[in-house]
């Protein structure tokens, strides 16, 4: 993704640096931010005598870039990038990264594609029309290259969770990353495929390293430890990619991260009640009670619903944002209006309709650790509620104050269960929200 330069001549079968024409008389009549303002859709010809100042970042020198030329509008703090496919190679003889070309704009066309803005000359396949690349003998036309020095760029350090669209097509640094344990003893790339790789940083965000399987390095080993990678950044498919352009833009001298373990496992986090009010649906609970000393956090934690008789799961909250606190609960809805406007106070999850805090009294749920244990039981799977001991339609099911573990397998006797029918030793008596409810208060 970039721009082309000026083209003197072109390179000798040595590869030697050609003498590179320069031009120190064209000044930039519009900045990439208003060019880019320019672009509604499609393909659009410039048809003004407008001229592009811009930095080149790419370099095709170890091949992992191909007919392409990467460029962004600053040296230092870019406000955005764009990207010029050229019918040429070896563009690192001639557009070494840190050059600054003026690019004439009148005949060229602006497009975008993967939200990456491109310039250049018009391809067409059946029928549709999208920028391609420039022939070679038109760049002494449209690209010069400035008797300016070679500047020395500096890439925007970011966080993998900060990335915008901004960043795309800038020369970007990330620091503290490593690639994933399984990827580990892989080369960058197969040999003559574009290949994916993963990079992430100690709190797991993901960043997708794209390689050639044609560059020099392509069968290099990943590195195995943690540091720095610098490259130029793109998007496919709504997800970032990062391009590097030699192996010298990595710098991995430190330790990997070291996973923190906030998984568990116990049974003092239990379900403590379950409501299907009588007068209205939208007062629908589930309540959690942690039972423990100490304040646990649920991360990697499942409540499953098992709709009427069915084996298999329903639907499955995840309650990895969630803590309980000593001896304290938490409330899980389907919506967090229709709760506080009932029983006047903020729960502490919405999940949403035919969830498992949305059951109408029939249904079966399950409490699952992060290690897929099954930590506590209401009903049982497989049988629907309906006229069972454990039916809670238009009442609620409480959990008895003496019970202070949860149990994988559904006792009656620890539950105190109403509902409209009172059949199979539960008790008749339909709930009224809020006033037969106690939502958060455990006892």
């Amino acid at each position: 993704m970039s721009l082309a330069f000026v083209l003197g001549c072109a390179p000798d079968k040595n590869f030697n640096t050609p003498d590179n024409l320069c031009n120190s008389d064209i000044v930039a009549t519009i900045s990439l931010e208003d060019l880019k303002n320019i672009y509604v859709d499609g393909v659009i010809e410039i048809q003004e005598d407008l001229v592009l100042e811009v930095i080149v970042i790419s370099s095709d020198k170890e091949g992992n870039f191909f007919s392409v030329l990467h460029c962004q509008d600053k040296t230092i703090n870019p406000t955005g990038g764009i990207q010029l496919e050229v019918d040429l190679q070896n563009l690192h003889l001639q557009y070494p990264v840190g050059a600054k070309v003026f690019i004439k704009l009148k005949g060229l066309y602006l497009g975008k594609s993967k939200e990456t803005y491109k310039i250049g000359g018009l391809f067409t396949s059946f029928g549709n029309l999208s920028v391609g690349r420039l022939p070679a003998i038109s760049l002494k036309e449209h690209v010069f290259l400035s008797c300016e020095e070679q500047q020395k760029l500096k890439p925007t350090v970011v966080e993998i969770s900060q990335l915008s669209d901004q960043h795309i097509n800038t020369l970007v640094t990330f620091n503290n990353v490593e690639f994933l344990e399984e990827e580990l003893e892989l080369p960058f790339a197969d040999e003559k495929e574009e290949t994916e790789r993963t990079l992430q940083n100690c709190d797991e965000d993901i960043l997708k390293l794209v390689s050639s399987g044609y560059s020099n390095f392509y069968d290099s080993i990943l590195p195995d430890l943690n540091g720095t990678i610098t490259g130029v950044l793109s998007k496919s498919s709504k997800e970032y990619q990062l391009t590097i352009r030699s192996l010298d833009d990595l710098n991995f001298n430190k330790e990997r991260c070291v996973e923190e373990i906030t998984e568990f496992t116990s049974d003092a986090i239990f379900i403590s009640e379950l409501a299907d009010p009588n007068n209205t649906s939208l007062g629908r609970y589930v309540e959690l009670y942690n039972a423990s000393d100490s304040k646990l956090s649920l991360n990697k934690w499942a409540l499953q619903r098992y709709t009427n008789g069915n084996i298999e799961v329903s639907s499955e909250i995840d309650l990895s944002d969630l803590e309980i606190e000593p001896q304290s609960t938490i409330v899980i809805t389907p919506t967090v209006d229709d709760f506080n406007s009932i029983y006047g106070f903020l729960p502490d999850l919405e999940v949403g309709n035919n969830s498992p805090a949305d059951s109408n009294g029939d249904d079966n749920l399950v409490l699952v650790d992060p290690f897929g244990k099954i930590i506590d039981v209401f009903g049982v799977v497989g049988e629907d509620g309906s006229g069972t001991n454990h039916e809670f339609e238009d009442g609620r099911a409480v959990r008895k104050s003496e019970v202070q573990n949860g149990n994988p397998v559904y006792d009656f006797s620890e539950w105190i269960i109403t509902n409209d029918s009172g059949e199979s030793g539960t008790i008749n008596n339909p709930g009224i929200a809020p006033e037969s409810y106690t939502p958060g208060a455990h006892n």
